[in-house]
C-alpha cells in the first residue's frame, strides 16, 4: 500500500507522545510510540481511529514527563513514529500490512502501540511471537474476555483475538492474566483462559481493592506466575468503569478505577515487559478528555517504569 496519510492520522511533524521527537529525527530511540488508527472491527460505537491523536494530545499536559513515583522521564529515550499508514476498510488487509511494519519496529525498539480497536492485538502478537520464537505471556486488562469464536457472525474481530492467539499458539494460556473482566458471556467463553490454566481477576473480584496493600495477593500471584517470562501488555481502556472512561465503543458499568490500574502497573514494574498496546479510546464519545487522559497516564506510567527498572 502506498504511504497515503488519511485525515484522521497523526503526523509527527507536530509533537508526538510527551512531545517526543519523531522517529525520523531520533532513529536510535530505545522506546517508540506508534499509532494504529483502525476501527473497522467495532461492534457498537466507532471512533477509535481518532484515539492515537487524542492520547498524544492528552500526554502534552504531562510537562517534561517526570513520573510521580519514579524520578525519571522517558524523554530523551523516546521517539514517536506517528500513525502507521494501513488499509482502513479490510481487517485482513490491515493485519497483513501491519505485521511487517510492526516486526521492523519491534526488532529495533521497545514499542508502545496506540489503537485503534482491539483487533490490532492479534497481528501484533503474531509479530512478537515470530520475533521471540516462543509463545508469550500476556497481561490483558479489559471489560470483555475477547475469547469468542466469532464476531457477531464474522470470523474475526475485536472480540475474538485472544481465542485466536491461543489457537495459533501465539501465547501460552497458562501465562495469561486477565484483569477487569465483567461483560456478559457464556461460561465457556468467559472462563476460556481459566479453563486452560490462566488467571482471571474479574472486576467483581477487585471491588474495594485499590492500593498496593489491598491488592498485594493479586500482585504477588501474578509476579510469581510470570517471573522470568517475556510479557506483553494489552490494555483495553474499557477495563475502566465508564465513569473514568466514557469515550469507548463498548462501555460496561462496574469496572475498574484509574487508581486500581495505576497501582497494578506500578507494582508489576519488575516483570519482563516486551511491549504494550492500548486500545479502544473513542474520542467522539469522550467527555472532558477523561478517557484520553487516563490512557496517556497509563502509557506514561508503563514507559516510566521501563526507564526506572
Amino acid at each position: 500500500m502506498a504511504d497515503y496519510t488519511f485525515a484522521f492520522e497523526t503526523s509527527t511533524t507536530h509533537s508526538g507522545f510527551l512531545k517526543a521527537p519523531s522517529l525520523a529525527a531520533f532513529p536510535e530511540a530505545p522506546y517508540v510510540i506508534a499509532g494504529i488508527p483502525w476501527d473497522g472491527s467495532v461492534t457498537n460505537r466507532p471512533g477509535t481511529r481518532f484515539g492515537p491523536g487524542e492520547i498524544r494530545r492528552a500526554s502534552h499536559m504531562l510537562c517534561e514527563g517526570t513520573h510521580t513515583l519514579w524520578p525519571v522521564s522517558a524523554l530523551g529515550q523516546l521517539a514517536d513514529a506517528g500513525d502507521l499508514t494501513l488499509p482502513n476498510t479490510s481487517l485482513e488487509r490491515m493485519r497483513a500490512a501491519l505485521i511487517p511494519k510492526a516486526s521492523a519496529l519491534l526488532a529495533r525498539h521497545h514499542m508502545v502501540w496506540l489503537g485503534g480497536d482491539h483487533s490490532i492485538t492479534l497481528p501484533l502478537l503474531r509479530a512478537y511471537r515470530a520475533h521471540h520464537g516462543r509463545p508469550l505471556a500476556i497481561v490483558h486488562f479489559d471489560a470483555h474476555c475477547d475469547t469468542w469464536t466469532d464476531h457477531f457472525g464474522e470470523p474475526s474481530g475485536h472480540g475474538t483475538w485472544l481465542h485466536e492467539a491461543v489457537v495459533e499458539e501465539l501465547i501460552d494460556p497458562t501465562l495469561c492474566v486477565q484483569v477487569g473482566i465483567r461483560s456478559s458471556a457464556e461460561r465457556a467463553t468467559a472462563e476460556y483462559i481459566q479453563d486452560r490454566g490462566g488467571l482471571i481477576y474479574t472486576a467483581r473480584d477487585l471491588r474495594g481493592l485499590v492500593n498496593r496493600q489491598q491488592l498485594a495477593p493479586v500482585i504477588a500471584e501474578v509476579r510469581v506466575r510470570l517471573a522470568g517470562q517475556p510479557v506483553y501488555l494489552t490494555l483495553d481502556i474499557d477495563c475502566l468503569d465508564p465513569a473514568y472512561a466514557p469515550g469507548t465503543g463498548t462501555p460496561e458499568p462496574g469496572g475498574l478505577s484509574s487508581a486500581q490500574v495505576l497501582t497494578l502497573l506500578e507494582e508489576w514494574v519488575d516483570l519482563q515487559w516486551i511491549g504494550m498496546d492500548l486500545s479502544e479510546v473513542s474520542p467522539p464519545y469522550d467527555h472532558a478528555q477523561l478517557t484520553s487522559n487516563a490512557a496517556a497516564h497509563f502509557v506514561w506510567t508503563y514507559l516510566s517504569g521501563r526507564v526506572a527498572a
